[in-house]
């Protein structure tokens, strides 16, 4: 039996990690409460590795109300205090209170914008943008794009939105589509 091939990243010891490149990473995301666990996630991850996080995704999907951010805008300085108690999450209390923030401005975008699903997509006119990955010399940390959208993230008050977070953000919901070209997800992700 052929293993397909997959990006370069992908730590097949993890089956964790491999799930996570096959069903999920470059595939167009639409739904703000996933766009908002996704933003939140990669503003955890900073400084550290996604796999860390990755393996704490349940345990913040507990600890911030199953990211919906409407109950998370509403968390208190108790509720903050009461997460830097769970060692299930990283108990960081600049990304904790970076977490309560952008709920609160992601609700504000969803107002004006009718969903952030709507604001976010208009940084790559609606489609995701297609790269050619032919090796780990062409991945890239940022793009104009990104850099586009933490800019504007950032005026609107939201924090750990640097382009480097704000680009991992794009791969992982599919704005753009960063898969190998010989990996068998590449193609999958094009068409959607």
């Amino acid at each position: 039996m052929n293993t397909p091939h997959r990006c370069h990243w992908v730590d097949l010891t993890k089956p964790d990690y491999v799930a996570y490149h096959d069903t999920e990473w470059g595939v167009p995301v639409y739904d703000d409460n996933r766009l908002f666990e996704f933003l939140t996630l990669e503003a955890a991850q900073a400084g550290l590795s996604w796999y860390t996080v990755l393996k704490k995704r349940d345990n913040y999907r507990a600890a911030f109300a199953n990211f919906d951010p409407v109950k998370v805008a509403a968390f208190d300085e108790q509720k903050a205090a009461e997460l830097m108690q769970n060692p299930g999450i990283i108990r960081n209390r600049l990304k904790i209170a970076a977490a309560i923030n952008n709920a609160a401005r992601f609700l504000e975008i969803q107002a004006e914008f009718g969903s952030f699903s709507n604001y976010q997509w208009r940084f790559v006119n609606g489609s995701p943008q297609q790269n050619s990955i032919a090796g780990p010399a062409d991945y890239r940390a940022t793009s104009p794009e990104s850099d586009a959208m933490s800019k504007d993230l950032k005026k609107r008050g939201f924090k750990f939105v640097g382009s480097t977070i704000i680009y991992a953000h794009m791969q992982a919901c599919g704005m753009v589509n960063d898969h190998h070209n010989d990996c068998f997800r590449k193609n999958y992700c094009t068409t959607r």
